[in-house]
């Protein structure tokens, strides 16, 4: 198996950041806050660091299509869409999370951080199964620009 540089670094970065966000959960249960404060600052951290290789890797290498069979493509398409969904979602109530928090606005933190992370969790998961199916599962296709790659062509 030869897996591409820089997917496997950003998925590495996306777990690290679900993982971070678990540890951080079980911080604020044990009300430890400093440390909760921490670890999901590192969280976003490391989200950015997926983030910037993505955009990095799409704008200077394209992104790769799905080179698994024709009859599974739709199949892919359809939850490539959902995930990139979660993710879009997921990153916007990242930031609102961490900026309330930051600013000390502890009752908007509270209320939208569980959900935050779940949403978190799930993108976590979809993207390490786009890894998977890209990679992994089945060989990468063709390295194209974004659209080419979502829509086909």
């Amino acid at each position: 198996m030869n897996l591409p540089l820089l997917p496997t670094i950003s998925t590495f970065f996306i777990v690290l950041s679900a993982i971070l966000v678990a540890i951080g959960w079980n911080l604020i249960l044990k009300r430890r806050i400093e440390a909760h404060k921490k670890v999901m600052l590192g969280a976003g951290a490391a989200a950015l660091t997926f983030f910037i290789i993505y955009v990095s890797r799409t704008l200077f290498v394209g992104n790769t299509a799905f080179g698994g069979p024709d009859e599974l493509k739709i199949y892919y398409t359809v939850f490539l869409i959902f995930h990139i969904t979660l993710a879009t979602i997921g990153a916007v109530m990242g930031l609102v999370t961490i900026y309330w928090g930051l600013k000390n606005r502890l009752d908007k933190h509270r209320k939208i951080g569980p959900f935050t992370s779940v949403v978190w969790f799930f993108t976590a998961i979809t993207g390490v199964m786009v890894y998977l199916l890209l990679y992994v599962f089945y060989e990468g296709g063709h390295t194209t620009s974004v659209f080419k790659a979502i829509l086909g062509g």
